[in-house]
Protein backbone atom coordinates (compact mmCIF):
# COMPACT_ATOMS: atom_id res chain seq x y z
CA UNK A 1 0.00 0.00 0.00
CA UNK A 2 2.58 2.37 0.73
CA UNK A 3 3.62 4.45 3.49
CA UNK A 4 2.01 8.63 4.67
CA UNK A 5 5.23 10.65 5.03
CA UNK A 6 5.33 14.31 6.36
CA UNK A 7 7.79 16.15 5.25
CA UNK A 8 8.92 19.61 7.18
CA UNK A 9 11.88 21.62 5.48
CA UNK A 10 13.47 23.64 8.12
CA UNK A 11 16.86 25.28 6.93
CA UNK A 12 18.93 27.13 9.84
CA UNK A 13 19.19 30.43 7.77
CA UNK A 14 17.14 33.11 7.79
CA UNK A 15 18.27 36.86 7.58
CA UNK A 16 15.22 38.90 8.30
CA UNK A 17 14.01 36.65 11.45
CA UNK A 18 17.59 34.52 12.62
CA UNK A 19 17.11 31.40 13.71
CA UNK A 20 13.39 31.40 12.55
CA UNK A 21 12.28 28.22 12.65
CA UNK A 22 13.30 27.09 16.08
CA UNK A 23 13.03 30.77 17.53
CA UNK A 24 10.87 30.12 20.85
CA UNK A 25 7.22 31.51 19.59
CA UNK A 26 5.22 31.62 23.15
CA UNK A 27 8.24 29.85 24.61
CA UNK A 28 8.27 27.14 22.40
CA UNK A 29 10.67 26.13 19.05
CA UNK A 30 8.38 27.61 16.02
CA UNK A 31 8.66 24.23 14.14
CA UNK A 32 7.48 22.40 17.47
CA UNK A 33 3.71 23.28 16.65
CA UNK A 34 3.79 21.90 13.09
CA UNK A 35 5.44 18.91 14.12
CA UNK A 36 2.90 18.39 17.20
CA UNK A 37 0.12 19.32 14.70
CA UNK A 38 1.25 16.34 12.14
CA UNK A 39 1.50 14.11 15.05
CA UNK A 40 -2.30 14.98 16.27
CA UNK A 41 -3.45 14.26 12.82
CA UNK A 42 -2.53 10.59 13.50
CA UNK A 43 -2.11 10.60 9.70
CA UNK A 44 1.96 10.12 9.55
CA UNK A 45 3.67 6.99 9.41
CA UNK A 46 6.85 9.20 9.74
CA UNK A 47 7.71 12.70 10.36
CA UNK A 48 10.80 13.62 8.47
CA UNK A 49 12.07 17.28 9.21
CA UNK A 50 14.94 18.58 6.14
CA UNK A 51 17.40 20.81 7.66
CA UNK A 52 20.92 21.49 7.01
CA UNK A 53 21.27 22.84 10.96
CA UNK A 54 22.75 20.99 13.83
CA UNK A 55 19.81 23.04 16.48
CA UNK A 56 17.24 22.54 14.32
CA UNK A 57 17.74 18.71 13.72
CA UNK A 58 18.15 18.27 17.99
CA UNK A 59 14.80 20.21 18.52
CA UNK A 60 13.05 18.25 15.92
CA UNK A 61 14.19 14.87 17.41
CA UNK A 62 13.18 16.39 20.93
CA UNK A 63 9.43 17.03 19.09
CA UNK A 64 9.09 13.41 18.00
CA UNK A 65 10.44 14.18 14.28
CA UNK A 66 13.04 12.12 12.13
CA UNK A 67 16.39 13.40 10.58
CA UNK A 68 16.88 10.17 8.26
CA UNK A 69 20.40 12.71 7.10
CA UNK A 70 21.23 15.99 6.82
CA UNK A 71 20.04 18.30 3.84
CA UNK A 72 22.86 18.64 1.54
CA UNK A 73 24.73 22.03 0.89
CA UNK A 74 23.79 22.36 -2.94
CA UNK A 75 19.87 22.54 -1.21
CA UNK A 76 20.42 24.94 1.90
CA UNK A 77 20.68 28.42 -0.08
CA UNK A 78 17.92 31.26 -0.28
CA UNK A 79 17.65 30.55 -3.87
CA UNK A 80 16.28 26.30 -2.83
CA UNK A 81 12.51 25.93 -3.52
CA UNK A 82 10.79 23.64 -0.78
CA UNK A 83 9.91 21.81 -3.81
CA UNK A 84 13.01 21.15 -4.67
CA UNK A 85 14.13 20.09 -1.09
CA UNK A 86 11.04 17.76 -0.24
CA UNK A 87 11.32 15.78 -3.53
CA UNK A 88 15.02 15.28 -2.61
CA UNK A 89 14.00 14.07 0.62
CA UNK A 90 11.56 11.70 -0.95
CA UNK A 91 13.71 10.27 -3.47
CA UNK A 92 16.57 9.17 -1.07
CA UNK A 93 14.17 7.55 1.28
CA UNK A 94 12.68 5.68 -1.93
CA UNK A 95 16.36 4.76 -2.47
CA UNK A 96 16.65 3.72 0.70
CA UNK A 97 13.67 1.25 0.66
CA UNK A 98 10.78 3.46 1.98
CA UNK A 99 7.50 3.19 -0.56
CA UNK A 100 5.31 6.48 -0.27
CA UNK A 101 2.17 6.67 -1.18
CA UNK A 102 0.87 10.03 0.25
CA UNK A 103 3.55 12.50 0.76
CA UNK A 104 2.57 16.26 2.72
CA UNK A 105 5.02 19.26 3.12
CA UNK A 106 3.65 20.86 5.92
CA UNK A 107 6.00 24.21 6.08
CA UNK A 108 7.78 24.72 9.58
CA UNK A 109 6.37 28.27 10.29
CA UNK A 110 3.02 26.98 10.56
CA UNK A 111 1.95 27.66 14.44
CA UNK A 112 -1.94 28.00 13.70
CA UNK A 113 -2.55 25.02 11.68
CA UNK A 114 -5.03 22.25 12.54
CA UNK A 115 -5.05 18.51 12.12
CA UNK A 116 -8.79 18.71 11.07
CA UNK A 117 -7.13 20.59 8.05
CA UNK A 118 -4.26 18.16 6.90
CA UNK A 119 -7.29 15.49 7.80
CA UNK A 120 -9.37 17.07 5.14
CA UNK A 121 -6.55 17.55 2.68
CA UNK A 122 -5.88 13.64 2.58
CA UNK A 123 -9.23 12.56 2.39
CA UNK A 124 -10.03 14.95 -0.24
CA UNK A 125 -6.60 13.75 -2.13
CA UNK A 126 -8.38 9.59 -1.89
CA UNK A 127 -11.87 10.80 -2.61
CA UNK A 128 -10.55 12.39 -6.22
CA UNK A 129 -8.55 12.60 -9.23
CA UNK A 130 -6.62 15.33 -7.89
CA UNK A 131 -3.03 15.05 -7.59
CA UNK A 132 -2.67 17.55 -5.14
CA UNK A 133 -4.39 19.24 -2.36
CA UNK A 134 -3.25 22.38 -0.56
CA UNK A 135 -4.08 24.72 1.94
CA UNK A 136 -5.63 28.10 0.99
CA UNK A 137 -7.79 31.22 2.18
CA UNK A 138 -9.82 33.85 0.48
CA UNK A 139 -8.91 37.04 0.08
CA UNK A 140 -9.46 39.77 2.67
CA UNK A 141 -10.88 42.19 -0.15
CA UNK A 142 -12.04 41.95 -3.71
CA UNK A 143 -8.50 42.05 -5.97
CA UNK A 144 -10.55 43.34 -9.13
CA UNK A 145 -9.90 46.82 -6.77
CA UNK A 146 -6.52 46.70 -6.00
CA UNK A 147 -3.63 49.27 -7.21
CA UNK A 148 0.20 50.05 -7.64
CA UNK A 149 2.17 52.86 -6.59
CA UNK A 150 4.01 54.30 -9.41
CA UNK A 151 6.79 55.87 -9.22
CA UNK A 152 5.34 59.96 -8.13
CA UNK A 153 3.83 58.52 -5.24
CA UNK A 154 0.58 58.17 -6.99
CA UNK A 155 -2.00 55.55 -7.57
CA UNK A 156 -2.66 53.52 -10.93
CA UNK A 157 -5.22 50.63 -10.18
CA UNK A 158 -4.47 47.15 -11.84
CA UNK A 159 -8.25 46.67 -13.01
CA UNK A 160 -9.23 50.16 -13.63
CA UNK A 161 -12.88 49.57 -14.97
CA UNK A 162 -13.61 47.93 -11.48
CA UNK A 163 -13.26 51.84 -9.57
CA UNK A 164 -16.94 52.30 -9.34
CA UNK A 165 -17.97 48.21 -8.73
CA UNK A 166 -19.79 46.95 -5.60
CA UNK A 167 -17.50 44.25 -3.56
CA UNK A 168 -20.28 41.73 -3.18
CA UNK A 169 -20.54 41.94 -7.13
CA UNK A 170 -17.10 40.84 -7.92
CA UNK A 171 -15.90 37.71 -8.06
CA UNK A 172 -14.26 36.40 -5.07
CA UNK A 173 -10.29 35.42 -4.84
CA UNK A 174 -8.49 32.65 -2.91
CA UNK A 175 -4.39 32.60 -2.10
CA UNK A 176 -2.01 30.42 -1.49
CA UNK A 177 -2.22 29.48 2.89
CA UNK A 178 1.56 28.12 2.80
CA UNK A 179 0.58 25.99 5.44
CA UNK A 180 0.92 22.52 3.62
CA UNK A 181 1.15 20.58 0.21
CA UNK A 182 -0.42 16.94 0.23
CA UNK A 183 0.82 14.90 -3.24
CA UNK A 184 0.06 11.40 -4.86
CA UNK A 185 3.46 9.87 -4.98
CA UNK A 186 3.36 8.57 -8.55
CA UNK A 187 5.90 8.03 -11.73
CA UNK A 188 6.47 11.70 -13.50
CA UNK A 189 4.69 13.43 -11.57
CA UNK A 190 3.91 17.35 -12.92
CA UNK A 191 4.91 20.00 -10.66
CA UNK A 192 2.58 21.51 -7.96
CA UNK A 193 0.64 24.39 -9.89
CA UNK A 194 -2.75 26.29 -9.71
CA UNK A 195 -4.88 24.10 -11.46
CA UNK A 196 -7.62 21.44 -12.23
CA UNK A 197 -5.48 18.56 -10.41
CA UNK A 198 -4.71 21.18 -7.34
CA UNK A 199 -7.76 20.98 -4.86
CA UNK A 200 -7.27 24.01 -2.48
CA UNK A 201 -9.04 23.14 1.43
CA UNK A 202 -10.00 26.68 2.51
CA UNK A 203 -9.09 27.65 6.07
CA UNK A 204 -10.62 30.61 7.46
CA UNK A 205 -8.69 33.93 7.60
CA UNK A 206 -7.98 33.70 11.26
CA UNK A 207 -5.62 30.79 10.73
CA UNK A 208 -3.47 32.33 8.49
CA UNK A 209 -0.26 34.42 8.75
CA UNK A 210 2.86 34.22 7.04
CA UNK A 211 5.91 34.72 9.44
CA UNK A 212 8.23 36.35 7.48
CA UNK A 213 8.39 39.72 9.04
CA UNK A 214 9.08 40.97 13.04
CA UNK A 215 5.82 42.34 12.25
CA UNK A 216 4.22 39.10 11.18
CA UNK A 217 5.38 36.90 14.10
CA UNK A 218 3.93 39.30 16.25
CA UNK A 219 0.63 38.89 14.77
CA UNK A 220 0.41 35.26 14.94
CA UNK A 221 1.44 35.16 18.66
CA UNK A 222 -1.57 37.72 18.96
CA UNK A 223 -3.78 35.55 17.12
CA UNK A 224 -2.56 32.18 18.80
CA UNK A 225 -3.18 33.77 22.36
CA UNK A 226 -6.87 34.81 20.88
CA UNK A 227 -7.67 31.41 19.64
CA UNK A 228 -6.01 29.84 22.74
CA UNK A 229 -8.38 31.70 24.92
CA UNK A 230 -11.65 31.02 22.92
Amino acid sequence: MGSVIAVIPARGGSKRIPKKNIKLFLGKPLIAYSIETAQKSGLFDRIVVSTDDTDVAEIAIEYGAEIPFMRPKELSDDHTSAVEVVENTLARMEKEGESIRYACTIYPTAPLLEAEYLIEGLERLKDSNALYTFSATSMPFPIWRTFRIDEDGGCEMFWPEHFNSRSQDLEEAFQDAGQFYWQKRLPDMPSFRFDKFAVPVILPRHLVQDIDTPEDWRRAELMYEVLKRR
